[in-house]
């Protein structure tokens, strides 16, 4: 299996910037790619990566996507003058030529199939170039919006034709409508392109009515074209969030991509003058980590816009830090998507529940963006609901003190995120170590923890149960994983236990002794758990397959009744509809995950479940399983690991008894966990 991540850059691509004075283009500066480079140096990121050589791409790769005629009018600004370079620059919108402009768009070209040659060969398991000019506008006779040739559109269709790929899925997360995409692929199914981008109806730039959300594609291209437009200035990390769960992800899992290209665009971030909007860099490490779980992990992302440099370059280094499977920072701020963010979500569910069986079901119609459209009224929900300080700048271009601003509030953030990487990704503690061999090299096996070390432990939290020997055996490889979990010397580990019920008691005990505030259990199978709930420190989840009547539905304590397709995976819808809205809203500071016997769910759906739940917490997960088949333990290391990239097993609609089941949850409990609205019903009643 690929393994590791490769790393595209050469100074020769800051080698081109505007000669003349042009207010509209003097943001695109070299700067953008030597401080996101600097940075990675700073961050020591550099030396893990594999670094792969640019290379030009060639006339007839362009061409791929390009006009003869296109390439002819770029090659001959090589030997113009700065008249003639104004010239041929205003034949187009928003776009500067400079000598050295088309050598540097041919390495642009060059460095994105690199990367994809090394990812699709093997060499790597994903990667990220960085590269200027940006390509998502340019079209196929003409520059736009800073990009000369389609880097990323030019990938695909080169993708497509070398490898014979027939599911490619490009996400566009640049606050700008990558058209130049669009317009390439709007009839062909082969390629699903999502992007989300400020639209303000119609009002910002590239102010095309395509740009809405129901462009849906063209011909046999329906349903392939996903476009989410943001109708005002100030979303933040759960505004992006949700449009990732209730839109791209369900899509995509059923898409079932088989490369998956990223035009990374950080101008979306918080602080940008171009975007004004206001998610965090962490939120782009959990975007990546949830694109990672798709087409066996190959992914490619690919520099877009970004012109704050500072944000640029702490998003870039999140993305990259991503990529190299580092545990996620927890993201910021509060999880409550904003009105006119749930209400482009509904009209894109609603456009394209014609094509799409995750959406089959959906009962919402489009609204027309009837609800946001008055600009006063957006202005004052972006000052309302903004948990960041720099918001109310939003409104307005931000000015050199407000930059400055942003820049510290972005070195005091990013002090406060990140934390020192555990030296073990994944440790196991297995009842039989003749099994051990079984499981990935990287995962470590553990010796369970010492009989009289571990009564200390207990007796200190428990005294009562120090006397219940066969509860004390119960204890030993779950207490053993778990301090080193707390320890933060594993991020994440597997431990069997014989009574999953008393080990996890006390693992939840031990984990509030040592100071934890917030925990996520969840329960698969027949393990009764006796626990106090009302102070909010536990969230427990039971996916079982009957009703259960005690204590169920209420906030802290939620029962999901599914029914597994005997086949296929079916929990998707469930996974992505509620509990990761809910986990993400939830923002716990660890989670266990227990599986008991009797389970309703099969394998696959052990593992969805596990490994989308990674982002959160730090990903510090602790897995308890008892009386179950070594495949499952199996499964789970691999999962938690993240090596080879898992397996979720053929995709498979939810039924309609499991979809209302969905909804019944959703409308019970929208208003505790505001991350499940994904319809302006369920923001208004919910909040």
């Amino acid at each position: 299996m690929a393994s590791g991540t490769a790393l595209i850059y050469d100074d020769e691509m800051t080698s081109y910037k505007l000669l003349w004075d042009n207010p509209e283009c003097d943001i695109e500066v070299p700067e953008r790619l030597l401080s996101s480079y600097e940075q990675l140096k700073r961050y020591h990121l550099l030396e893990r990566c594999v670094h792969v050589p640019v290379r030009e791409g060639t006339e007839e790769e362009i061409m791929l996507v390009h006009s003869s005629e296109y390439l002819e009018v770029v090659k001959s600004t090589q030997t113009m003058n700065e008249e003639e370079l104004r010239r041929v620059s205003g034949n187009y919108d928003a776009v500067y030529f400079h000598p050295n402009t088309y050598r540097c768009a041919k390495l642009a070209v060059g460095a994105t199939l690199q990367l994809v040659d090394s990812v699709m060969s093997g060499k790597v398991c994903n990667g990220m170039a960085l590269v200027r000019p940006p390509g998502h506008h340019s079209q196929r006779n003409a520059a736009n919006g800073f990009c000369v040739f389609n880097n990323v559109a030019i990938a695909a269709q080169y993708a497509k034709r070398r490898y014979g790929l027939q599911r490619i899925l490009i996400v566009d997360w640049d606050v700008h409508h990558g058209q130049g995409i669009q317009y390439v692929f709007e009839e062909d199914p082969s390629v699903l392109y999502y992007s989300w981008h400020r639209y303000e109806h119609q009002q910002f730039w590239p102010l095309l009515r395509e740009s809405d959300y129901d462009a849906v594609g063209q011909g046999k291209g329906k349903g392939f074209n996903l476009n989410v437009p943001w109708n005002k200035v100030g979303m933040g990390n759960s505004d992006y969030l949700a449009a990732f769960f209730h839109v791209l992800l369900p899509v995509a899992f059923e898409f079932v991509p088989e490369l998956i290209l990223v035009s990374s665009g950080y101008d979306s971030g918080i602080g940008d003058p171009e975007g004004q909007m206001n998610a965090t860099p962490e939120c782009f490490a959990h975007l990546t980590h949830f694109l990672m779980q798709l087409a066996n992990g190959r992914l490619c992302a690919v520099l877009e816009g970004g012109y704050h440099l500072k944000s640029l370059s702490e998003s870039v280094c999140m993305t990259v830090k991503t990529l190299l499977r580092d545990p996620l920072p927890q993201i910021s701020g509060e999880m409550a998507p904003c009105l006119s963010a749930v209400e482009s979500i509904q009209n894109v569910r609603a456009a394209h529940k014609p094509y799409w069986k995750c959406l089959m079901y959906e009962e919402a119609t489009p609204l027309h963006n009837l609800v946001t459209k008055s600009k006063q009224m957006m202005e004052a929900e972006l000052i309302q609901t903004s948990t960041h300080p720099t918001a109310k700048q939003a409104v307005g271009k931000t000015n050199s003190d407000e930059a400055i601003k942003i820049d510290r509030f972005l070195e005091s953030h990013m002090k406060k995120i990140l934390f020192p990487v555990p030296p073990v990704k994944t440790s196991a503690a297995i009842v039989s170590k003749a099994d051990a061999h079984l499981l990935p090299i990287s995962v470590q096996v553990e010796m369970e923890m010492n009989a009289q070390e571990l009564k200390t432990l207990v007796s200190a939290l428990d005294a009562e149960l120090v006397k219940e020997e066969r509860a004390l055996l119960s204890l030993q490889n779950v207490v053993a994983i778990l301090d080193k979990i707390l320890k933060k010397k594993v991020c994440n580990g597997i431990a069997e236990s014989s009574l999953a019920s008393v080990s996890t008691t006390f693992a939840l005990k031990h984990c509030f002794d040592f100071g934890l505030q917030r925990v996520l259990c969840i329960v698969v199978g027949d393990v009764d758990l006796e626990l106090d709930l009302d102070d909010g420190k536990i969230l427990l989840m039971n996916i079982c397959q009957k009703q259960q009547t005690e204590k169920t539905n209420s906030k802290y304590h939620i029962s999901l009744n599914w029914r597994e397709d005997a086949e296929r995976n079916n929990f998707f819808c469930a996974v992505l509809g509620f509990i990761l809205p809910v986990a993400y809203s939830y923002q716990p500071d660890l989670m266990i995950i227990v599986i008991g016997p009797n389970r309703s769910l099969g394998i696959n759906g052990i593992s969805l479940l596990t490994c989308l739940l990674q982002g959160l917490a730090e990903s510090r997960i602790l897995v308890v399983i008892q009386d179950t088949e070594i495949k499952v333990v199996q499964s789970v290391a691999k999962t938690l690991s993240g090596v080879p990239a898992p397996d979720f097993g053929a995709y498979a609609p939810a039924s309609q008894e499991n979809v209302l089941e969905i909804k019944r949850l959703r409308n019970q409990l929208q208003q505790e966990w505001k991350m499940l609205r994904c319809s302006v019903r369920d923001w208004i009643f919910g909040s």
